[in-house]
């Protein structure tokens, strides 16, 4: 009777023992749904989003959708269709306040909203932005010296038909990296931007898997142009948080021209950033 009933102590308190674990074990991993706002959008119009801070960076599910910063300002995303009737996707979106937006997009011939506005309320997904602690003042300033300084990079170019695209410098300052360009212009006919733009890809893409690019936005850009005059040379440069290429990615910058064939890119890989220059 005595062995029995130590059995029954036993198996009592490792019962007790599981219960006990399990309930620690639900509490620490509690979960939180996050609400997911809703977007429809057109291949023949623009839907504009409006952010209450300025917009740091931009995930986009599907290539079927394009997204971009409306053209000198910081907190406006333009968004539309790339093709007709696509499926379900979705777009994340981070802000300067360190706040994480995630949109369901779908498409829609005629949506019945084109603009957009978030307040702010209800946009509980908090990250970490560090570069929300340099101002813009310190930020244009950095710029300034980046685009100034006589430190190069090598080896990260492009040309086609008297284009030339360089990313000839790569800079650091605690939490905002900058990186500068420079487009010249070695024929008579003007260069005129439609887009310059930053993402992180895979190296290479399975037939199987959905294409998923990150965007980089820049939260302050120095020296913008629209032209780069025949004959001439712009030096740009992007401030954007730091950040550094996960394994089988590389950075990929586009330089689009507008109604041209003029289109060249940039192919960064993580080799290239974390050899980042100090600049203070």
């Amino acid at each position: 009777m005595k062995k029995i009933s130590v059995v029954m102590a036993i198996g009592i308190f490792l019962l007790f023992t599981i219960f006990k674990a399990q309930a620690q074990t639900n509490t620490t991993w509690q979960t939180k749904a996050i609400e997911t706002y809703h977007v429809t959008v057109a291949f023949t119009k623009t839907t504009n989003i409006i952010f209450p801070y300025a917009i740091v960076s931009v995930d986009i599910g599907s290539r079927d959708v394009l997204a971009q910063k409306a053209k000198g300002v910081e907190n406006i995303l333009q968004i539309k269709a790339a093709k007709d009737s696509f499926p379900q996707t979705n777009i994340s979106i981070i802000t300067a306040d360190g706040k994480l937006t995630s949109f369901l997009v779908d498409y829609d011939n005629q949506p019945s909203v084109l603009n957009l506005a978030l307040t702010g309320v209800g946009r509980q997904n908090t990250i970490s932005i560090p570069s929300e602690n340099i101002n813009q003042e310190q930020m244009e300033h950095f710029a300034k010296m980046a685009a100034e300084s006589k430190a190069k990079a090598r080896g990260i170019k492009d040309k086609t038909f008297g284009i030339r695209f360089k990313l000839n410098g790569i800079f650091i300052h605690e939490d905002i990296m900058l990186l500068r360009f420079n487009i010249s212009n070695q024929t008579n006919i003007n260069y005129d931007i439609d887009q310059l733009r930053l993402y992180i890809r895979d190296q290479k893409k399975s037939k199987r898997t959905a294409t998923q690019e990150i965007e980089i936005l820049p939260v302050l850009v120095q020296d913008n142009t629209s032209k780069v005059a025949g004959q001439s040379d712009n030096t740009i440069v992007f401030v954007v948080p730091k950040f550094t290429i996960p394994d089988k990615k590389y950075l990929a910058v586009q330089l689009m021209e507008k109604n041209g064939g003029r289109h060249l890119e940039l192919h960064v890989k993580n080799k290239k950033i974390i050899k980042a220059l100090p600049i203070d």
